[in-house]
């Protein structure tokens, strides 16, 4: 995970760095961002960050002004067979992009007014996250990763089909506050499921319709689901 977050960093310098330096006419060093200069960048890096870093595979698609400037998949999908992978229809775990699809959800509810970011996350639950120093825990800390909480990595993934559901691991174990909320920023996992749990009861749906039907079919993502296991057409 650590390798493919450096990755991750590199592309995001490179995203960063053209949004950041928009072209001017009246610049005559400006130079368009273009596919081709694009392709050529990410040809020469991916294939070596790939084989540095022992990385099966990889997708990079890079969007400009709404709409999509380049797709590419790089090395393979099953390293064992030498399937390569595609760009459109390879499926990769979300791992932490869920939390922007998460988060997604959430805006989308606080656009209803289903949602008040700096309101008392418990007037959502039907299970109490305690407070600390006279301060309760709201969404916009969940979102800022500044809720408090410790964090764990144990019994939070499973291969097991029949491995408990995160809504009951939510409930069985609430981390223990060790900052004041909104005071110091801590990355959550717990955090990022407590707000998936809140749109699912709010909404009425359970997280994975949610995504399905205001996220993905919207979006036209065809080959795109959290459901575990994988729906049988993928």
């Amino acid at each position: 995970m650590h390798r493919i977050k450096i990755l991750a960093a590199a592309l995001l310098t490179l995203a960063t760095a053209s949004a950041s330096s928009p072209v001017r006419a009246s610049d005559p060093t400006a130079v368009a961002l273009t596919a081709d200069d694009v392709n050529a960048w990410l040809d020469g890096y991916l294939p070596y960050a790939l084989h540095t870093e022992d990385i099966a595979g990889a997708v990079v698609a890079v969007v400009k002004d709404g709409k999509i400037l380049t797709e590419r998949g790089y090395g393979y999908s099953e390293v064992a067979k030498r399937t390569p992978v595609d760009p459109k229809l390879t499926i990769f775990r979300p791992g932490s992009v869920s939390k922007l699809f998460t988060w997604t959800a959430v805006m989308q509810l606080v656009e209803q007014g289903k949602i008040d970011l700096d309101a008392d996350v418990n007037q959502y639950l039907d299970f109490k996250i305690p407070g600390r120093e006279g301060k309760p825990v709201t969404m916009r800390n969940l979102m800022q990763h500044t809720a408090g909480f410790e964090e764990q990595g144990k019994g939070i993934i499973s291969e097991d089909p029949n491995a408990p559901g995160f809504e009951a691991l939510l409930k069985q174990w609430v981390p223990k506050r060790v900052f004041a909320p909104g005071s110091t920023p801590a990355y959550s996992n717990y955090g990022a499921s407590l707000a998936g749990y809140i749109v699912q009861r709010l909404s009425g749906e359970t997280f994975d319709d949610y995504l399905d039907k205001h996220i993905f079919v919207p979006l036209d993502m065809k080959h795109s689901t959290f459901r575990q296991p994988l729906p049988p057409e993928l």
